[in-house]
């Protein structure tokens, strides 16, 4: 193969998974090159909150936690069970805890634990509830200088002004800012740091979340001189007698035929973008949007079909979901809203199909409340499924993209996205579902609020529920009347953010056949790779945990076949 240019490892993509295994392998002293389709780096990383979740960590020792591995073992063979190949969650249950230390250690990568951030299982043993997710600290991007520019932003609908950052933690101290002075103190340094900024930048450059992940693993990639080519587009794959050696690029109007000494890595990011791949292998009714990062449509996948890889077994759903709200912004573009933790876990609420009737414990982590939508739409419309409040509910705790403290939520109302009515069966009219189902099952839910019980779903009764709650709201932190007219509704959607169907891959990443025989030189990890937990969601960060897990352990394998090979 004659070569315009040729490295040690070839990275398809500049997610968190595609990142930390280029810069993995420029710390083992390979050479790197990592393409991306699209002209910024972060993919669905930067829209993420950011958290990995990686059990037995340093930090949890440094909580006084020894021996996570061994919970984490029960843990996640409670949940996945036959789903997936075992080797592969031992894989990332042995190098996750290395994978952090080492970028802690040898890159500028920085991660806290969150004590309390319970796993989305709490009825499984093995499940810890806090300490296994950890979040990355905060990055200035002007340090990045004209290439801050590069990083993909966020969701819009997640930030202030549209254009500022702030954690969880930190909106939950704004929220206060009229009646205590941290919250006050917070807010002024904010908007300062803000303002400076936007007499300079596009939007703030104190990053926080999946933005400072992908913004951190950009600057040390950038300080190894690790090339990162934007809107460069794989076209096909080099194989010589069984063997990737190389691929096809096209870059600025021209194929260039790159070298891959080590191997190529696919790690596009998966499909939830492509229409014509969600149809093909997601649930019906089969999604019409998504918050992932618009890039991922499986071509990276597709890529590597083409040399004999071959995808997992299918499994329940094959993707990674939100429930989610659909709106329109001020410029007229669609929002694509995620309801993660901020509204459905509120003390005020409930979820209801078509017949008005609750079908899930609101407060389950977003794939389980997808998941549960899905499954109840095959006897009763749960598609859409239907959030209702009250105002006070509203007021408090904001829902979707209306923010609380709103003082008038008109707006969402013209535009369609909420619906509000004087009486609930007024709503019922509005939003199409069974007005004396939805009246039976509002007075209902009240009295579990007032003896602090969910006798159909439990709500509020376990660990991960109460976070996700109202510590201050009593007896039950998830659990509030809904009387206080106006009543309000929005409608959710199945959304998926990652999709689960892959690459089948052995421990090393590497791609396997359809006999199951490792295909030498290509790569797989991130949502490109079938996963390891069998489409299963053990806790926040889960997604990026094992991709870059996976990642650290394409890069070390890539580097021990370049020692043997020189030896």
């Amino acid at each position: 193969m004659k070569a315009d240019e040729e490295y040690d490892l070839v990275v398809l993509g500049a997610g968190a998974g595609g990142m930390t295994a280029a810069l993995v392998a420029a710390l083992e002293g390979l050479q790197s090159l990592v393409v991306e389709r699209s002209g910024q780096v972060g993919g669905t990383t930067a829209r993420s909150s950011g958290t990995v979740w990686i059990p037995n960590n340093h930090h949890l020792h440094g909580l006084g936690i020894e021996g996570d591995d061994r919970a984490a073992r029960a843990y996640l063979g409670a949940l996945v069970g036959d789903k997936a190949e075992p080797a592969l969650r031992e894989a990332f249950i042995e190098a996750a805890p290395a994978m952090l230390r080492y970028l802690e250690e040898r890159a500028d990568l920085r991660f806290q634990p969150y004590p309390r951030q319970p796993d989305y299982h709490q009825e499984l043993p093995g499940a810890v509830e806090g300490g296994r997710a950890l979040e990355p600290l905060p990055f200035d991007g002007r340090i990045l200088g004209p290439d801050f520019d590069k990083v993909a932003w966020p969701l819009p609908e997640l930030m202030l002004f549209g254009r500022m950052m702030v954690t969880r933690a930190e909106a939950a101290r704004l929220l206060r800012a009229a009646t205590s002075w941290d919250g006050l103190a917070l807010g002024a340094r904010l908007i300062v740091r803000y303002l400076a900024d936007r007499t300079r930048w596009r939007r703030g450059t104190r990053l926080v979340l999946g933005n400072a992940l992908a913004a951190r693993l950009f600057h040390n990639l950038r300080r190894r001189a690790v090339p990162v080519w934007l809107n460069a587009a794989a076209r096909r794959l080099i194989v010589e007698q069984g063997r990737v050696r190389g691929l096809v690029v096209e870059r600025g109007g021209a194929e260039l035929t790159i070298g891959a000494r080590g191997g190529v890595v696919m790690a596009g990011g998966g499909f939830p973008a492509s229409p014509e791949l969600c149809e093909r292998y997601l649930p019906k009714p089969m999604a019409q949007y998504t918050a992932a990062y618009q890039w991922c449509r499986g071509e990276t996948i597709l890529l590597a079909q083409s040399a004999g890889a071959a995808l997992g077994p299918p499994g329940e759903d094959n993707a990674l979901w939100f429930p989610s709200s659909i709106g329109r912004r001020r410029d007229g573009t669609t929002a694509v809203y995620p309801h993660i933790v901020l509204d459905r876990a509120k003390p005020g609420l409930i979820a209801v199909n078509a017949a008005g009737r609750r079908f899930v414990n609101e407060a389950v982590s977003y794939h389980r409340f997808t998941r549960a939508m899905y499954r109840a739409h095959q006897t009763t419309p749960a598609i859409p499924a239907m959030l209702i409040c009250d105002h006070r509910f509203l007021w408090n705790y904001g829902l979707g993209m209306v923010r609380p403290r709103t003082p008038w939520p008109g707006r969402f109302v013209k535009s369609g996205y909420l619906k509000a009515a004087a009486t609930l069966e007024e709503l019922a009219r509005k939003i199409g579902v069974d007005g004396a189902g939805l009246a039976d099952t509002v007075n209902r839910h009240n009295e579990f609020a007032r003896t602090g019980v969910d006798a159909d779903f439990g709500k509020g009764a376990n660990a991960y529920d109460r976070w996700a709650g109202d510590a201050e709201h009593r007896p039950n932190p998830c659990l509030g009347p809904i009387e206080q007219p106006p009543f309000y509704a929005v409608a959710l959607v199945p959304t998926p953010l990652g999709t689960s169907l892959g690459l089948l891959t052995n421990r090393h990443s590497q791609t396997l056949d359809a006999s199951g025989r490792p295909i030498e030189g290509l790569y797989a990890c991130g949502n490109d790779m079938h996963s390891a937990v069998g489409g299963e969601y053990p806790g926040a960060g889960a997604q990026l945990g094992l991709a870059m897990t996976f990642g650290y352990l394409v890069a070390m394998h890539a580097a021990k076949a370049a020692g043997a090979r020189a030896a």
